[in-house]
């Protein structure tokens, strides 16, 4: 206990330095702006502030990141309880129960709830990165390239298969990321691959480009003719108007305690987080509640999925920092901040970089409290900015995106991959493939090659090491399963759609 107290300590003084808090201030505010906006997200966000990181400290870096990442959450909810339309994937649960209430007048308690329920699902979720990630940390420092290989198949493996969408398709995209991974020069030998002779693709393709291509582009793209207008609507956003009542407060705390354990559990699961666990968070407040009020305005539809996908966001940070596994496109392009500045990620970023690790730990605890005083006072900044024509903010979306690849890199090459990969995503989304699982085999990709390589190394070319520890074929096994259970899935909704177009030509 007395060394978690040391640790804070440390984390909280270098969370308080100005140049982190002021960071830490442009994350939380520029993510909630980008969260309220329907359509931007969390990947456009932070896409289009990952060349600032270049320039500044990796502490620094890492708590803007983290900022933009957990206020697009909060913000996120606000568009969904106001117009029906989630400013983030996980604010989508928001719409169910938020945008009845705000139907009914009552938009001013469903922000100020939502907001509570933020912050009790991010106290939890951050409680929760604290005690479990020295102790997984320190696991973690016994692992091989053979158990680190078996981790990021697993990890992999996961984003595809529990993700959202077809687990072919899924899989398909992590291939098609490793392979975009292996561009440029070789990890042992140093040989030029898959660079078609261009010297700005030594180094191999840029994150920035790819993520800003992948994410930014293509998802500004789509989104512009799927967004809607605040319009004239106009909503009572009053202090007065906001405070919940008795009953109210007394329905919201069990649902925020069972949504925060909930969203800390998916959080720290790769290929999960914030969506599937406030979608979990409100089945169990349907199934517990009992109701006839659910879709139709009811609290605990609104604070338990907030607190869920809240807490979800900071356990996300335990697999990311702790064993170098990023759990999400988000994360996997946090991780790529680490590496740019020279940190191999993993459980040595814990031991030999505590003033790291736990001020970007205790810079949660100052970004949520942040967002508390942000949130409440400024609804009402929030609905007006909805009222900016899109046809304004798009354009200048793309602008700031292209400027932000070309004044890091100063490389047309580097504008180039990224509009390919602005319609790459683009095709990708049209078809149907998950675009996520793509920048999680980016990531990963050189690095499953080089424990892959070392392994044989190590043993002489013998494929048998893969298995040669128990944590190893844990992983390998767990893959395997999950594998199954995906092509099961898909057998099962394969059967019912033609079990579905037989009755329909009975």
């Amino acid at each position: 206990m007395g060394g978690m107290l040391d640790n804070a300590m440390l984390g909280l003084e270098v969370a308080l330095q100005p140049e982190n808090l002021l960071f830490c201030f442009i994350g939380v505010f520029l993510g909630t702006i980008l969260g309220v906006i329907p359509g931007i997200g969390v990947l456009v966000a932070i896409s289009l502030l990952f060349p600032i990181t270049f320039h500044i400290e990796p502490v620094a870096a890492l708590v803007m990141l983290g900022g933009i990442y957990y206020g697009t959450t909060y913000g996120g909810s606000t568009s969904a309880i106001l117009l029906n339309v989630p400013g983030t994937p996980s604010s989508a649960v928001a719409c169910l129960d938020g945008y009845p209430m705000a139907q009914k007048g009552r938009a001013g308690t469903a922000l100020f709830m939502t907001t509570v329920a933020s912050f009790f699902g991010g106290t939890v979720g951050i409680l929760a990165l604290m005690g479990f990630s020295p102790m997984i940390a320190a696991s973690a420092l016994k692992f091989g390239s053979a158990e680190y290989f078996g981790l990021m198949v697993l990890g992999l493996i996961a984003a595809s298969t529990i993700a959202s969408g077809s687990m072919l398709k899924g899989i398909a995209m992590v291939l098609v990321g490793i392979l975009m991974g292996l561009v440029g020069s070789d990890v042992y030998t140093g040989t030029m691959r898959f660079t078609f002779g261009q010297m700005a693709l030594y180094e191999g393709i840029s994150i920035i480009a790819l993520a800003m291509g992948i994410f930014g582009i293509s998802e500004v793209v789509t989104s512009i003719r799927s967004v809607k207008r605040a319009g004239s609507v106009r909503y009572d956003i009053s202090f007065r108007a906001m405070m919940p009542t008795r009953s109210e407060m007394r329905a919201s705390w069990m649902p925020m305690i069972r949504g925060s354990m909930i969203g800390s559990f998916f959080g720290a699961l790769p290929g999960t987080g914030g969506l599937i666990a406030s979608y979990m968070s409100y089945a169990a407040e349907k199934r517990i509640g009992k109701t006839e009020t659910f879709g139709k305005g009811a609290i605990q539809g609104v604070t338990g999925p907030e607190s869920a996908n809240n807490a979800a966001d900071q356990t996300a940070f335990i697999p990311t920092l702790t064993l170098g596994i990023p759990g999400s496109p988000t994360m996997a392009i946090i991780l790529g901040v680490l590496i740019i500045h020279g940190i191999e990620p993993g459980p040595m970023v814990v031991v030999n970089q505590p003033d790291l690790f736990w001020g970007l730990v205790m810079s949660f605890w100052v970004g949520n409290l942040m967002l508390l005083v942000l949130n409440i006072p400024m609804v009402g900044v929030w609905v007006r900015l909805l009222r900016i024509p899109f046809h304004l903010m798009y354009p200048a979306i793309l602008m700031f995106i292209v400027m932000g690849v070309l004044t890091t890199y100063n490389n047309a090459i580097q504008v180039w991959v990224l509009l390919i990969m602005g319609a790459f995503g683009y095709v990708i989304r049209y078809l149907g493939f998950q675009a996520a699982p793509l920048i999680l085999g980016f990531v990963l990709g050189p690095l499953m090659e080089e424990h892959f390589r070392r392994t044989l190394l190590l043993s002489s070319g013998d494929f048998g090491a893969f298995l040669s520890t128990g944590i190893a074929r844990v992983c390998l096994g767990a893959s395997a399963l999950l594998v199954l259970y995906g092509l099961y899935l898909s057998w099962t909704d394969r059967k019912r759609l033609a079990a579905g177009k037989a009755a329909a030509r009975d």
